[in-house]
């Protein structure tokens, strides 16, 4: 860069003269992204948080000693909805009390419908020795309840924030739920690790899954924005590790279990077993027989 009378500065100011010309570059390319909210991932991790240090004792620190300390919490965890929903929706945050207001009312639901889904673990797990050991420990029942909490902000429109919730403990479980997907009641996930469920995916009551399991959409182009693009799973269905379930089409019937490593892009009626053979097994003892609704893959 040259100075007024032409010369190239050198040396120090040479040095300095770039460092400035890099910061204006940057500076013009954060003023290119206009306002952006103050809101990031571990501020949306530490709100989940305080949200299950409420649903669960087991979470709360420190415990609460009596009923107003909750109450105080409470209201605390108000404030601090609404003032990120005032963030990441500049343009409705006349909006942001009510809905701040509207998921507080709901925490007694999710409290009862993670219950429900610990009960479920526990029941499923016979390596769980108690339910406070899945509160306390399951890392499927942590990427489930920061699902909870994202959903109920995701059925508001609320942006960004749910997102950012379940991003959150994809980062800690491995678990990557979209908060757009509807899962129905008693849910387990046994391990976890690996798991993947899209937005648009549909999971019955008293579903059981294994870790490694996707329930994707068969394409990722923008073009399917807003269409469902991830399959059903309908009541009491059991998927083994490893399986892959595509599509928005696909219907996982009601009962059916889903053997290890499958890939499903087409329905199976209710009561189906679907499972893997390779071709080179050699079996120690004779495999039952196949019924009519089974599938081999």
């Amino acid at each position: 860069m040259a100075d007024g009378g032409g010369r190239k500065p050198d040396g120090v100011n040479g040095e300095l003269a770039s460092l400035l010309a890099i910061a204006r570059d940057l500076a013009g390319r954060h003023r290119g992204f206009g306002t952006v909210p103050d809101l990031d991932m571990a501020a949306a991790g530490r709100f989940f948080e305080d949200c299950l240090g409420l649903l669960f004792p087991h979470h709360a620190r420190p415990r609460p000693r009596a009923e107003r300390e909750i109450e105080a919490r409470l209201i605390e965890l108000l404030g601090r909805l609404r003032y990120m929903l005032c963030e990441v929706m500049p343009e409705q945050c006349e909006k942001a009390w009510g809905i701040a207001r509207r998921f507080v009312a709901v925490l007694p639901r999710i409290a009862e419908s993670l219950k429900l889904d610990a009960e479920a673990m526990l029941e499923g797990d016979p390596a769980a020795n108690s339910l406070d050991e899945v509160i306390l420990a399951y890392p499927g029942l942590y990427a489930v309840a920061a699902y909870r909490v994202a959903h109920e902000l995701a059925r508001a429109d609320v942006p960004l924030l749910p997102r950012l919730i379940s991003e959150h403990a994809h980062r800690l479980t491995g678990i990557d739920i979209n908060p757009g997907a509807r899962i129905g009641r008693s849910f387990c996930i046994d391990h976890g690790t690996g798991i993947v469920i899209g937005e648009t995916a549909i999971i019955g009551d008293r579903v059981k899954i294994y870790q490694g399991v996707t329930i994707g959409a068969l394409s990722v182009k923008r073009a399917f924005k807003g269409t469902k693009r991830h399959p059903t799973i309908e009541d009491d269905v059991v998927i083994y590790s490893g399986a892959t379930i595509l599509g928005g089409d696909t219907v996982i019937g009601r009962g059916s279990i889903i053997g290890g490593n499958v890939w499903i892009t087409k329905s199976v009626p209710p009561g189906s077993r679907v499972m893997y053979r390779s071709t080179g097994w050699q079996g120690l003892t004779e495999p039952e027989p196949e019924r009519p609704d089974d599938f081999v893959i």
